[in-house]
């Protein structure tokens, strides 16, 4: 992560390049962004006096060179352009003077475009850019630039005349909907964000930070002068947090920092929505004149800078995913694929998971065995997909804290080289306290019954490791009364909006596949650019160990999510909680997640066709866990508000092996 926010300075013209540069470059920032064309040189294609204009349109691509061009301009189209103007003239001068302006900004390969939207009848735009697309240089973004609110949302209240349009709010997301949904949510079509004097409320705020925002608008109007020294307010995780979920916030006076006489500031809703911002590395463009004439333009990027540098360093989770967000990972399949020491180590190293199991064995250990008896009796205790033994050494701490004896650990493991492993820590460390077994859990023949079974098969989405398949078949060297660790555990769903997501499903392709292959199969992923549209519901139960005369780990069932605000609906993000023994849990949904937790990334099951919501929505989805002799498979379809075809039927694209 940069250690310093990205700042551009915004033109409305640039009558010397060279000097608009220099004098950008002292002030601190870290590029410019400038007109095309002169905003005032009107072209005319069809007919007037300018049709025959000799010269120029624009200045020579040799007053810099190519690498300024490529990493310190932004370039914005003209302001008077009205491709989807009604009458005609003016729509067709301004098609060919768009097509001009992009035309030059690719010969120009400056790394980004500024496409302003100023209401929702936009479709011919994109029509044209999405022209220009098919042929253009191939890194150049097109930033879109879109007001948080309206210009006319934004009119007094009080005003005499307006009492409607303030009752009738115009969404100026569903203006970005309409142009990247034209542009069928092309990747180097993104989001450049204008801050306006009024805010939108959290809800429209989180719904943007769920779309591909790339840089953010502020206006030098925007900003304050703190007249008296008084306390600003700095960055802080749980604010961040709270203002994301729409929680009440408390914030501590130790948060606030005293900022300089005189010196621009902004507000706290603005403050406080930049740095939810900051955590999709966008880059920050000031724009308007200096309004603080004895500081300097200066003071803006620093006192952004010092906002962006006050953050908290990122929490153990953070700090772990680092370079992992947003990034499509293939659910592992333990019993089909052994496992590498590498992925061994990475989760070994989770500060959480195996203290919860220690204190889950630890009174597991004290139920079973009474105070009275701590010297007569002896426990079997079995560890089931012991993996490198972490587990074990959990459970030989839990013992000695307890005070109670082990007759014997078995470590079963079924990848041999994990074995090897296991074979030498029993004779450096372990002894003959324990057994290691090389052997698939569920033909393995025990000697002798266990009183407690511990495990850690759980995925992302509870039972996609196949947990109860591997138990249910280990459970039978279980005692009556023995105990398993987990004895339960519940995947969540929730629905999701994330073009990134989705785009980076799209972009997988594989000519022996089918079309669809890569939307029919789920994803493990440290989800980040994204929106959860409503709270995950309980999915399917697990428990341990079945009781049932006939075991059958099929499962179905229909959930129901409400809508709060129009959105875009990419998929579905899952979760799980488990009960390990007791009251002590290990959970990934965000509402109850063991802080600083690591070991289990979200799961993502996308949909083949974005589904546009209305606010008041219900999105109905029915999940099948299906099995058979040799593969279970997840099965997924939408039924409202509108009915989509099944993803995934028959295990066509994804299934996990038994």
């Amino acid at each position: 992560m940069s250690t310093r926010v990205s700042c551009g300075r915004d033109f409305h013209c640039c009558p010397n390049i060279n000097d608009t540069l220099d004098q950008a470059c002292k002030s601190g920032f870290d590029f410019v962004c400038f007109p095309i064309v002169n905003p005032r040189y009107k072209r005319e294609f069809i007919h007037g006096p300018a049709k025959e204009r000799p010269g120029a349109i624009t200045r020579s691509d040799m007053l810099l060179t190519g690498q300024d061009w490529n990493s310190l301009v932004v370039g914005k189209i003209s302001p008077w352009l009205q491709p989807d103007s009604r009458v005609d003239v003016i729509r067709k001068n301004s098609e060919a003077a768009l097509r001009q302006e992009l035309t030059f900004a690719s010969h120009l390969a400056i790394p980004s475009v500024l496409i302003p939207l100023k209401n929702g009848n936009i479709t011919n735009l994109a029509r044209i850019l999405n022209e220009h697309l098919v042929n253009s240089y191939a890194n150049q973004q097109y930033w879109i630039h879109v007001p948080t609110m309206s210009p006319r949302d934004q009119i007094d209240p009080l005003i005499e005349g307006q009492t409607e349009e303030i009752e009738n709010p115009e969404d100026t997301w569903t203006w970005w909907h309409k142009f990247r949904t034209l542009c069928d949510s092309h990747k180097r079509v993104s989001v450049c964000l204008e801050l306006t004097p009024d805010m939108p409320s959290v809800e429209v705020q989180k719904r943007w930070l769920a779309e591909p925002v790339k840089s953010c608008s502020i206006s030098t109007s925007l900003f304050l002068t703190n007249k008296r020294g008084y306390p600003v307010l700095t960055n802080s995780s749980d604010i961040h947090f709270n203002v994301i979920q729409g929680k009440s916030c408390s914030i501590s006076t130790s948060l606030f920092l005293t900022n300089k006489r005189g010196y621009p500031v902004l507000t706290r809703a603005h403050q406080i929505f930049i740095l939810m911002l900051f955590k999709l590395e966008v880059q920050i463009i000031i724009t308007g004149t200096n309004r603080h004439l004895d500081k300097g333009i200066h003071t803006y990027q620093q006192y952004l800078d010092h906002l962006f540098q006050t953050q908290p360093p990122p929490d153990p989770v953070a700090q772990f995913a680092k370079g992992y967000e947003d990034y499509l990972q293939s659910p592992l399949q333990p019993l089909m694929d052994n496992l590498e020491s590498q992925t061994y180590e990475i989760f070994e190293k989770d500060p959480v998971k195996y203290s919860q199991y220690q204190k889950a064995v630890y009174h597991a250990l004290l139920d079973k065995v009474k105070p009275e008896e701590r010297d007569t009796k002896e426990i079997v205790l079995m560890v089931v997909g012991a993996g490198r033994g972490p587990l074990v050494r959990a459970s030989i701490a839990a013992a000695q804290q307890a005070g109670r004896k082990v007759k014997k650990i078995y470590a079963v493991e079924k990848n041999p080289n994990a074995v090897i492993t296991l074979e030498n820590m029993k004779d450096e460390m372990w002894g003959d306290q324990v057994e290691v077994i090389s052997c698939d859990m569920r033909k393995w023949e025990a000697p002798q019954k266990a009183d407690i079974l511990v495990s850690e098969l759980l995925g992302s989405f509870a039972d996609n490791e196949l947990s109860p398949e591997c138990l249910d078949g280990a459970q039978r060297f279980l005692k009556e009364d023995g105990i398993s660790i987990p004895c339960e555990y519940t995947s969540f769903l929730a629905p999701l909006q994330s073009e990134k997501l989705h785009n980076e499903v799209r972009n997988c392709k594989d000519k022996d596949k089918q079309p669809d292959h890569y939307f029919e199969m789920p994803y493990v992923v440290r989800l980040h650019n994204c929106q959860v549209l409503d709270e995950p519901k309980k999915v399917f139960v697990f428990k341990h160990p079945n009781k049932d005369e006939v075991i059958d780990n099929s499962r179905h069932i229909s959930l129901d999510f409400d809508i709060q605000n129009d959105a875009l609906l990419h998929g579905f993000s899952g979760y799980f909680e488990t009960v390990l023994y007791g009251d002590i849990n290990l959970s990934i949904l965000p509402s109850t997640h063991s802080q600083g937790m690591f070991s289990w990334f979200p799961i993502y099951f996308p949909i083949k066709t974005p589904l546009f919501l209305k606010k008041g929505d219900t999105v109905s989805v029915d999940i099948w866990r299906c099995v058979s002799e040799k593969n279970v498979w997840y099965e997924w379809a939408i039924t409202k508000p509108q009915i989509l075809p099944i993803h995934n039927p028959k295990g066509r694209s994804y299934t996990i092996g038994l």
